[in-house]
């Protein structure tokens, strides 16, 4: 599939979305994106910057959600013109879709909304890539089914995403049984590897989190083989106004993507051996 500027799949070489859960300031985001750039651009990994100009799913009324609709999309499209990097966002049923299809270059919708059938083909009728996340609660076949509602809006341009299931209170588990299941789609698959280590509402009136199990999943989903990965990080987690217990330092950003990259190279030296019959799935 043809992800902006370069090509994405399962057989092709990893590609990274990454950035801070939320738009914190004009300033953070060009910070951010241009190390993320210059980080990725030495290890020749695609890279899309991530940012969410509003995060309606938060835990508490009172936590930050960001900087609103307008002043979000003009910080993405500075970050796109002077950082010169793709940008995606998050978009929620009430979102003017085509006002942020006309900036950002790939649409993600979040996992709570991967049933709701019109919302998930009027994002996919935008004509720009979608990068559906896999509820929390569903199994990773059924992500078939999103699929092709998605398609059936004209869209082929799908990218699935995984991102833990829900395993008693306020705990998530990564299946990596899951990300072959997920292959059958046809779709690129992406494993975010922040929001696995999640703990939704761990805190009461916040999600908490456990950053550093991020390298261990990120290193078991690559070598299970997956085209991209998901990462939230921030140049000082504990401050993050969103996600910050289970965002990846940005600093320590670069050293984690050389061992990904190396691991992505030898799982896809020969492709994938298992044989896709023999996978328990529904079709």
């Amino acid at each position: 599939m043809k992800l902006c500027d370069f090509e994405v799949g399962n057989d092709r070489a990893l590609f990274l979305i990454a950035g801070p859960c939320v738009i914190e300031s004009r300033e953070l985001a060009l910070e951010t994106a241009g190390r993320l750039r210059e980080m990725t651009h030495r290890l020749g990994i695609p890279f899309l910057y991530k940012s969410s100009f509003d995060k309606a799913n938060r835990s508490s009324v009172k936590s930050y959600r960001g900087p609103g609709l307008d002043e979000g999309l003009r910080i993405l499209e500075a970050v796109r013109e002077q950082i010169g990097v793709p940008v995606l966002t998050d978009v929620h049923e009430d979102t003017p879709l085509e006002a942020v299809a006309a900036v950002v270059d790939v649409l993600q919708t979040p996992a709570f909304l991967c049933r709701q059938t019109d919302f998930i083909q009027r994002v996919a009728a935008q004509g720009r890539p979608v990068n559906i996340k896999k509820g929390q609660f569903l199994a990773p076949w059924d992500m078939a089914h999103v699929v092709d509602k998605a398609r059936a809006a004209g869209n082929d341009q799908v990218m699935v995403c995984e991102r833990g299931v829900s395993f008693g209170y306020n705990t998530l588990i990564s299946d990596m049984r899951g990300l072959a299941v997920m292959r059958r789609t046809g779709c690129p698959v992406v494993f975010d590897a922040t929001h696995s280590v999640q703990q939704p509402g761990g805190r009461g009136d916040a999600s908490g989190g456990q950053r550093e199990f991020v390298p261990v999943l990120s290193r078991a989903a690559v070598a299970a083989g997956v085209a991209g990965l998901f990462m939230e990080t921030h140049p000082d987690p504990e401050r993050a106004l969103s996600d910050g217990p289970n965002a990846w330092p940005l600093q320590r950003m670069e050293a984690l993507l050389t061992t990904l990259k190396a691991l992505d190279e030898v799982a896809k030296r020969q492709g994938f051996i298992e044989d896709q019959d023999l996978i328990s799935a529904k079709d």
